[in-house]
């Protein structure tokens, strides 16, 4: 487990200047016993801390004032729309929208993930948590008819995430690309840099 932590962190520091870096580290940190209460409150005690964590840092690299170009906000990058959608389902446990506050919103993601979790199912967590990040980022509606193309071409149930992560059912190529990559670099890439917080769900597993 070392080596492979060893490994990534080598990895993420050609990826990313050692200054930069430092700052993202510094950041996690600030936000870290946050993130811990809100995945424990969602999740229990066993909760995925370092996919949550992963998570987090490849939406907003843990600024809780960051702005997407196409209107993405905060910590966890909420669409306006989608963080009034939360605070609406959930009015006991969230309160009115914030998705510049970074409590609410890692509270939020995580009940959304929570949320994206109970309609997704695969033989593994890891598969499973695929899908839930895939729908995180690009809409539940896609990885639904991605699964449905995926079975039309004779795929077998229950799907697993390398079923379906092939296939394309009518997303433009940009934007097909850049959600089946957030699955990747999330599970892949920077869940093990969150080891030591806690549980990974694809921890050991090939994704």
């Amino acid at each position: 487990m070392r080596l492979i932590v060893l490994i990534t962190s080598l990895a993420l520091l050609a990826y990313c200047p050692v200054n930069a870096w430092a700052d993202v580290t510094s950041a996690a940190e600030r936000h870290r016993n946050t993130l811990v209460r809100a995945a424990r409150f969602g999740f229990g005690m066993d909760a995925p801390i370092a996919t949550l964590a992963a998570q987090v840092h490849q939406e907003s690299r843990w600024q809780p004032n960051a702005q997407s170009p196409v209107g993405a906000q905060g910590i966890a990058q909420f669409m306006p729309a989608t963080a009034d959608w939360m605070a609406e389902i959930y009015p006991n446990s969230l309160g009115p929208a914030q998705p510049f506050n970074p409590g609410w919103a890692l509270r939020a993601m995580v009940q959304y993930d929570k949320w994206l979790l109970a309609r997704v199912s695969a033989p593994c967590e890891c598969s499973q948590w695929a899908m839930v990040l895939a729908a995180y980022n690009g809409g539940l509606g896609w990885v639904y008819r991605d699964s449905d193309a995926a079975r039309a071409l004779g795929a077998r149930e229950p799907l697993a995430w390398r079923d379906i992560e092939h296939h394309n059912a009518g997303r433009s190529a940009a934007n097909f690309k850049e959600n089946r990559h957030y699955v990747r670099v999330v599970l892949t890439r920077f869940e093990p840099q969150y080891a030591h917080w806690g549980r990974g769900v694809c921890t050991g597993v090939t994704l």
